[in-house]
Parts: C-alpha cells; structure tokens; sequence
C-alpha cells in the first residue's frame, strides 16, 4: 500500500521533506498546492512519485482536501499562514502534519487541537528534531540516570541573516522572529530533555526570564532566556539572526554531562562525559536527510487510526507556544493579526 502526501507550501523547508519522501518506500507525494501555480508545478517536477508519475500541481486547496486519494497533508508555510489550513484540513478530515511552530500562539493552537480531537483527526508538529536516531541514544542515557539528576540544559541556535524586512524571518505580518522559527527547538528539547530525566510530565517554569535585540521591523532578532523549574533546574537558551553559534545542547547532571556538540536540531552525534569514565561518543547519520523519520512516525499513526503521535504530542506542541507566548510578551513582540 502507498501512502499518498499533498504539500501545501512548496518552499524551501517543503523539498527537504519530498527528498525524504523519495526514500521512504511505500510513500508519494501525489499533489502540490501553493499560491503560486508555477512555483507548485516546478516544485512537482522535481519531486516525481514511484513509476516517474509527477505530481499535480494546484493553487486551489480544496482541490487536495476532496482528493480521496490523499492520505495526510504536509503543510509548509510561512508561520503565520498555518492556521487556516491546518483548520481547512481537519474540517475536511484529512490528517495533517504541519511544520514547526504548530502555530504562532496559545489562542490558535487551542482552537485547533479541539478541532483535531472533536472531528477526532490526525494533527502532528513537524518537529523532525526528536525523531533523529541520535535522540534515542541520548533518551537512554537520561532514563537510565547515566548523568545522574539533571540540573542545567544550554543551547544556542544562531546564525547570520542580513535584514530585508520583506523575508518572511523579518516580517512581522508573517510571525517573524529567531523565537519562532529557531528558538522553538531550544525549548522543546529542554522540554524533552527534562521529561525524559525525570520519566514523567516536564513540570511548567516558576519563573521565566527574557532579553531581545530587535530588528528595525520590531521582530527579536536575538532572544536570550532563562527558564527555572523547580527542584532548582535551569534551562538558558540563545537563538538569534545577528550572530554565529556552534549550535550546540548541552545537558549537565550531578554525574556528567551530555553534549550534542553542534547544530543540535539535525543532530547525528553525542558525548557522555563522566568522572573517573572514559567519554562515550555515538553517531548516528541519516538514512535519508533526517526528514525521514518523523514522516515515518506520521504515516505510521495515521494508518494505525491514531489521532496523534505519542512523540511528539498535541500538548508538547501547546506547552511550548506557551512558553513562547510568555517569552514574547518580556520581549515586547506581538503580530499585528493578534491585535
């Protein structure tokens, strides 16, 4: 059986993920949809469905939500324009895989996990990050205490950007910002750093603290926060368009400590460092491009009847906008639709 994706929102982000729908056996991409009917069909030219059929290519999204041969939507737009597809979708009773942020605040993602769950449909975060092999070893090594009681996460998720305030990473009106669109990976893997530390629910923050430079369009630019749990645990992140990082997570415990040592949201290798041990080093590369794997999760909840993948969960997803909502508000950055 061939599970058969339609993408909405052929950009960048939207051809890693047809590279990795091309290595997946059993999976297509059957339909593209995008504002620009051009723009679709060259995407869909490049991303050829098994017995080299190519996919159509349509401005109009009602053309894929009455497709029966349309097994899960991956939507792939600007931050902003997630909601009403997502909503589009659901109604329509396709499951839909949506990339990260799931939306851009607590109000929206509310409205839709009730519309996912009343209508009892597939909604997932495309948050490929928790996915990727090399995360299952680190898991291991938090559930099992390998670093004893965690009390300290850092991460950095920075890069040069030159402002152009009609790129959609400065634009306002798309839900521009380092938060958003880089920042939400340092929080959610605190949030999945910790649960699996502790082998239960990551507790809310007492108190969360938040610095940002801003862009001449008002968007942070660079936001540095620090996040305190109880039992004295700490998380501090940076995220940023104006400067340059390693990109690296670092988990610090009472025994030892555990280092993604670059560009932790495509991680493919780890280090356990202990007193009195030898360092653990693992690697685990890509089959395909690192896309595969959440795909895979999607696929496989939505053919088993699932309304949502235990991995990366409804409520991950809202707890982080949370967070981010919370973070934003320090910072003094709002979008004008939320006005």
């Amino acid at each position: 059986m061939t599970f058969s994706w339609a993408v909405v929102g052929p950009g960048g982000i939207a051809h890693r993920f047809a590279e990795a729908v091309r290595g997946i056996e059993g999976a297509q991409i059957l339909a593209v949809c995008g504002r620009d009917v051009e723009r679709a069909l060259q995407f869909a030219s490049h991303c050829p469905a098994p017995k080299g059929i190519k996919p159509r290519a349509t401005a109009r999204i009602a053309d894929i939500l009455n497709d029966p041969d349309i097994d899960g939507i991956y939507i792939a737009t600007p931050h902003a324009h997630h909601l009403d597809p997502i909503e589009r979708c659901l109604i329509a009773g396709k499951p839909v895989l949506c990339e990260k942020p799931l939306v851009v605040n607590t109000a929206q993602a509310k409205t839709i996990i009730n519309l996912a769950q009343s209508r009892q449909v597939f909604l997932m975060e495309a948050f490929w990050t928790r996915f990727l092999p090399i995360y299952d070893v680190v898991g291991e090594w938090l559930e099992h205490g390998a670093i004893g009681r965690v009390r300290h996460i850092q991460s950095s998720f920075c890069f040069q950007m030159p402002f152009d305030p009609l790129h959609r990473l400065f634009n306002p009106s798309l839900a521009g910002g380092s938060l958003l669109d880089v920042g939400v990976y340092n929080l959610a893997m605190t949030r999945w750093a910790l649960e699996k530390a502790l082998q239960q629910k990551c507790p809310e923050p007492l108190e969360i603290v938040a610095r940002a430079a801003h862009a001449p369009s008002g968007v942070d630019i660079r936001v540095v926060s620090t996040l305190v749990f109880p039992d004295d645990v700490t998380a501090q992140f940076v995220c940023g368009f104006d400067t340059q990082s390693e990109g690296a997570l670092y988990i610090y415990g009472d025994k030892g400590t555990i280092t993604i040592p670059s560009r932790f949201w495509e991680g493919q290798e780890a280090t356990l460092t202990r007193q009195r041990f030898s360092p653990i080093n693992e690697r685990r590369p890509f089959r395909i491009n690192g896309f595969e794997y959440e795909i895979e999760a999607a696929m496989q909840a939505i053919t088993s009847g699932l309304n949502e993948c235990s991995a990366m969960s409804l409520d991950d997803s809202c707890t982080v906008i949370g967070w981010m909502d919370i973070i934003r508000h320090k910072i003094g950055v709002s979008y004008p639709f939320e006005n």
